[in-house]
């Protein structure tokens, strides 16, 4: 099918979102087949996906890397990534999701909205991704959509619209009846799908659905109750008007269903996404600041070219640099700018994405998902622009991370290869951090969680064919305030020769939530302190913010006043009050009350009801709190919150003890005080 590459209103630019094992990467292989991109059904557990290609993905079954595909469907193109699941690889995500247009949420119909699902959903509201919501695996035992949806609208509090009535429960599940035009859509063991009329035992149930939708989108929509209101009911192609605006605008969530895996309800999921989906002239035009005003960058191929970098991949065959074209056009041999680092890089050669496989293309425009070779030193979130018209995009953001393990190679032969390794696993995922312990001397590689760090130092051995060591997993502490101090006196006086330096500043310490982070502010009357050495002071406490008196780890959760201060006619200096800020604020922080502060995650563990005695017990005894239980198709899920250090080999420790049958997830929540007894030996 050839379609108009200048023509953005047939373009789609979506992710599939889930939690792990909701069924994202099943989705995606079937959307592949039913659009005629792949010619089989590849299977997770078979390791034959298309997305899944990396041999780790393909070893522990999940997925790890967003991966890019494009498809067509009925005259438009799909540019589509499937993200990872897995809490650890949550950035990957974030990035993903700050270059897409729409997305597809996947759900378990068994489970519902899991934890996971509930982090990528907020993770697309922050950035305002429309979504379409998706419930996989209406063939399993238990599956219910109305549970499903409810658990939807309960948990992530949007409005959902039902668009379909399952025909067939668990095994028998066979299909669909579709609720706006009122059609039955079956498919058979072959995955043909058969398009007949409503069934005669499920036409009543049909039309009092269909009632409700409509009166569900009349209340949301003006056009559609002026409508509602003459006529008592909707004319399809209102509905189907009324469900995009919806769905743009992000006042509701239409609701699909299916069973991947059997390859039932994939095409009107296709059909969703081209209906009620926004194409790049849909979106706003992208924001961007060119010094310090704003500009606007409209989708359109004839305006001044604008693209962010999502990610970036090292492969044997050279660099890939994964971009969101958002206004403007670029061909092979185009130098464009990279913003922040000012310097300008040629683009070799222009690819259309198909997981690790890749067409040439001689051009790419606003709208485009592509990826080019050339670039040496743009990185993931960078900006890339026409040289005679720069402009920064704001970037996705980068969690902190939250767990580290020393490493060292295993032969001292191979220390440059292997700092050379992380700096390239690094540069690929921003979210990791690597840094050398200034005590040790130790190398420290730091990710968001125990599985991403294997699977960072499992990289590092196969693609550089290196031999590590990796030390414990240690978490990342905080500290913080438990009680301030007022009135904190502290004199900065230097003297040797030639120009001296003299600062006097007075601080007041009190505490703040933690996730309020930092906060400065000045109380200073009489211009005892200019304002441009206030600035010097903030700056000061900030540098003093990055170790605290209790073991070094980073301060937060507290606000610091500059009081009152002095200077000196000829020795005071920014930096003489930059100094005294960082200083002063240190002796301060030793006169608080400090608290130590552990990161904690909440656990979600799904067992056989049969060890739900042994999993409560150990989950106590790794200093869980447990906040919930609940009994769902024959198992157990309870929901509870354990401190992140506790967590380390907790997946052996659940096999062991429910005999494989036990699973759970973790998402970091935050940070809380620390025992005493725990948290030096930490440290």
């Amino acid at each position: 099918m050839r379609i108009n590459l200048d023509t953005l209103a047939v373009v789609r630019n979506l992710g599939i979102l889930a939690h792990v094992d909701a069924g994202k990467t099943t989705v995606t292989e079937r959307i592949l087949y039913a659009t005629g991109t792949t010619h089989r059904r590849g299977e997770v557990h078979d390791g034959t996906t298309v997305t899944d290609f990396d041999p780790q993905e393909r070893d522990r079954g999940i997925t790890i890397f967003a991966a890019a595909v494009s498809c067509a469907w009925d005259g438009h193109r799909i540019n589509l990534i499937d993200t990872p699941g897995h809490v650890d690889f949550a950035d990957e995500v974030e990035r993903a999701l700050r270059v897409l247009d729409g997305a597809v949420a996947v759900f378990d119909a068994v489970a519902g909205v899991e934890p996971q699902s509930e982090s990528v959903w907020r993770q697309a509201d922050r950035y305002g991704v429309p979504r379409i919501a998706f419930v996989n695996k209406l063939d399993r035992a238990g599956a219910d959509l109305d549970t499903a949806v409810e658990s939807i609208r309960e948990r992530l509090h949007p409005v959902p619209l039902v668009l379909q009535l399952p025909i067939g429960t668990e095994d028998a599940f066979r299909g669909v009846v579709d609720l706006v035009h009122l059609r039955a859509l079956t498919w058979t063991d072959s995955g043909d799908m058969v398009v007949a009329d409503v069934p005669e035992d499920l036409r009543e149930e049909a039309r009092r659905r269909r009632r409700l939708l409509e009166e569900a989108v009349a209340e949301l929509h003006p056009a559609a109750l002026e409508e509602f209101c003459m006529r008592s009911t909707l004319d399809t192609r209102t509905l189907v008007d009324a469900l995009r605006d919806l769905t743009r605008t992000g006042d509701a969530v239409v609701v699909l269903c299916g069973s991947a895996y059997r390859n039932r309800g994939i095409e009107p999921l296709l059909d969703a996404v081209v209906a009620y989906l926004p194409s790049p002239l849909d979106v706003p035009p992208v924001r961007g600041t060119l010094g310090d005003t704003r500009q606007e960058r409209p989708a359109d191929p004839a305006a001044p070219f604008a693209a962010l970098v999502f990610k970036v991949n090292a492969t044997p065959t050279g660099r890939l640099t994964y971009l969101r074209v958002y206004s403007g056009t670029i061909e092979k041999g185009d130098v464009v700018m990279d913003a922040g680092a000012r310097r300008g890089e040629r683009v070799g050669r222009i690819l259309r994405v198909q997981a690790d496989r890749h067409a040439q293309l001689d051009r790419a425009v606003a709208g485009d998902i592509v990826a080019v070779v050339g670039l040496k030193s743009a990185r993931a979130g960078a900006t890339l622009c026409a040289p005679d018209a720069p402009l920064v995009l704001e970037p996705p953001s980068v969690a902190e991370p939250v767990v580290s393990v020393a490493v060292e190679a295993v032969r001292s032969t191979d220390t440059d290869r292997l700092a050379s390794a992380l700096a390239r696993l690094a540069e690929e995922d921003p979210s990791l951090v690597v840094r050398t312990d200034p005590e040790t001397g130790q190398t420290v590689l730091s990710g968001m969680g125990e599985l991403h760090l294997e699977v960072a130092l499992e990289k590092a051995r196969r693609d550089h064919g290196l031999d590590v060591n990796a030390g414990r997993p240690r978490v990342a502490h905080r500290e913080t305030v438990g009680r301030g101090v007022s009135g904190h006196v502290f004199r900065h006086v230097k003297q040797d020769g030639g120009a001296g330096q003299f600062a006097h500043v007075v601080l007041d310490v009190e505490p703040l939530d933690v996730d309020a982070g930092f906060e400065f502010r000045s109380a200073v009357v009489g211009g005892r302190v200019p304002q441009e050495y206030v600035r010097a002071v903030e700056a000061g406490c900030r540098d003093a913010l990055a170790e605290g008196p209790l073991g070094g780890h980073p301060v937060t959760g507290l606000r610091v006043t500059l009081t009152d201060g002095a200077t000196h006619v000829k020795d005071s200096s920014d930096t003489a009050f930059r100094t005294a800020g960082r200083f002063g604020l240190r002796e301060a922080l030793r006169a608080c009350a400090m608290v130590v502060l552990e990161p904690v995650a909440e656990v979600t563990v799904t067992v056989p009801d049969a060890a739900v005695g042994g999993v409560l017990g150990d989950l106590a005894a790794r200093r869980g709190r447990v906040s919930g239980s609940v009994t769902r198709a024959g198992s157990a899920v309870v929901t509870a919150t354990v401190p992140l250090a506790e967590l380390f080999g907790y997946a052996t420790r659940l096999r062991s003890r429910t005999q494989g049958r036990g699973t759970f997830t973790a998402r970091p929540t935050g940070y809380a005080p620390a025992p005493a007894t725990v948290a030096p030996a930490q440290r």
